[in-house]
Parts: structure tokens; C-alpha cells; sequence
């Protein structure tokens, strides 16, 4: 199967970063496509870049997700994640909720570690929307440099202490490391915490194989279902095509 990796942050490091991540969760056969925002935040961390984002990714799907077989919202707010599934002709899997989803079949609560404490709130309302807030144990923030981003090196043992301190006091049975410059840190540091960590990518790719082995039906009704063919004005051609009804 070929999986869509969609990073809506313009900063290709970190799509690499999620790629790599992605290619040690996959299974054999599993071919990671990654893609970069060309415009918009080299880090989306407030709700204004959050918006900005959401129509490179719809771009970047009309793109490049004709012939993909799932798509991953590499991006810890997952961000657009319901209008990529509403364009999309292929299930379509959130990094955090994700993760999320898997960190309650792990354990009974989970903590949340995510980037930056004005992304807080932000965070509260991915959490809200997919519904598991009462499996929630604690929420904590690991503030980050811009270079934190590229190389999370220098931040491993705050996270770590982070990590520790939700479990501790928390109560926290499984943890969740929200934030695409976390992925693969989940495995580098799982030794020196004593409950799962949950990658948001490693968890989208091993859940979105899983949706395209059940084969699911298209819906055709409700708010998923593919939108009936629709003029756009002043927009790159290649989405005028998606919202024509021209899809693969």
C-alpha cells in the first residue's frame, strides 16, 4: 500500500523526521510518501498558522493523493483532518488521534505531553474533539526552542522528567508524545519510562494499514462524503480539478 504522509509545516526537516519514524512503523510493503507545505508556518503552533495550514494540506492531497492508498495528517493539532477527509477518496488518520485511540487500548488513563504552553489550549480542544477526554490522567507542556524542533536532543531529559512526573502523580498508565518534532523520540526514550509511550506517527501508520485492510466502504451520505462538484475561483488549478469532482 502507498500512505500519504502529509506535513502541513513548511520545515522539511521535520517531514523527514515523521518519515523516517513512519518507514521503522511500517510494515513490509508499506510505501511512506511524504510531502511538505510549500507555504504557510515553519512551525504551526497557534490557531492562525493551524488555519493557514489547512489549505496547503488540501493542496498537497490534490497533489499528491490520487494514487495513495490512506493519508497521515503529520501534524500534532491534526490539522484539516476533517477536510482532508471529506476531499479524500482514501481513509484519512490524525497523528494525535492516533495516538490517543492507541494510548487507552494500553492503558486505562493516559497523559499528554505536547510542545509549547501556548499550544495548551490547543491541544484541550484536539483532545475535546476526539471525544476521550474523561481517559485524560494530566496534560503537560515541554517548552521548545525553534532549534528544539530540528533536533530534540537537548530537551530528551525534560521530556523524560515531563513523562515521569504524569505517571507519578498523575496516575498516568500510558503516554501520548504529541508533537511531530517528537517522533521517534517514543522509542529512544521508552527504556526510562515505565508505561507505553505513543508516537503519533509510528500509531497513525500501523492504524491507517489497518483501515485499508478492512477495506472500507466510501460513504455516501453525511458530512464525509465526497462534496458534490463545486466552482473555487483564483486557486491553483490542481484544486479546482479535486473540488470539480475529478478524482482518482
Amino acid at each position: 500500500m502507498r500512505l500519504l504522509l502529509i506535513n502541513g509545516n513548511t520545515t522539511a526537516a521535520m517531514t523527514e523526521r515523521c518519515r523516517a519514524t513512519a518507514i521503522a512503523a511500517a510494515r513490509p510493503g508499506t510505501e511512506i510518501v511524504a510531502v511538505t507545505a510549500s507555504r504557510g508556518p515553519r512551525v504551526i503552533a497557534t490557531r492562525t498558522e493551524n488555519a493557514l495550514a489547512t489549505a496547503a494540506m488540501v493542496e498537497l492531497l490534490a497533489e499528491h493523493g490520487g494514487d495513495c492508498d490512506a493519508v497521515l495528517v503529520a501534524v500534532s493539532f491534526d490539522t484539516g483532518l476533517d477536510a482532508l477527509r471529506e476531499a479524500a477518496p482514501c481513509p484519512v488518520v490524525g497523528m494525535t488521534e492516533a495516538a490517543v485511540h492507541a494510548a487507552c487500548l494500553l492503558g486505562g488513563r493516559f497523559g499528554f505531553i505536547g510542545p509549547g504552553e501556548h499550544a495548551f489550549g490547543i491541544y484541550r480542544d484536539v483532545l475535546e474533539r476526539i471525544g476521550l477526554m474523561s481517559k485524560l490522567a494530566g496534560q503537560s507542556v515541554v517548552e521548545m526552542r525553534p532549534e528544539d524542533y530540528l533536533d530534540p536532543a537537548a530537551i530528551v531529559d525534560t521530556v523524560v522528567a515531563t513523562a515521569l512526573d504524569l505517571v507519578r502523580h498523575g496516575r498516568a498508565e500510558s503516554l501520548v508524545l504529541a508533537g511531530a518534532a517528537f517522533a521517534g523520540l517514543a522509542a529512544e526514550i521508552q527504556a526510562r519510562v515505565p508505561v507505553p509511550l505513543v508516537d503519533g506517527i509510528a500509531a497513525g501508520v500501523v492504524l491507517a494499514q489497518a483501515l485499508v485492510d478492512l477495506r472500507p466502504m466510501r460513504a455516501t451520505v453525511g458530512s464525509h462524503a465526497l462534496p458534490p462538484a463545486r466552482e473555487l475561483v483564483g486557486l491553483p488549478p490542481v484544486l479546482g480539478r479535486l473540488f470539480a469532482g475529478e478524482r482518482s
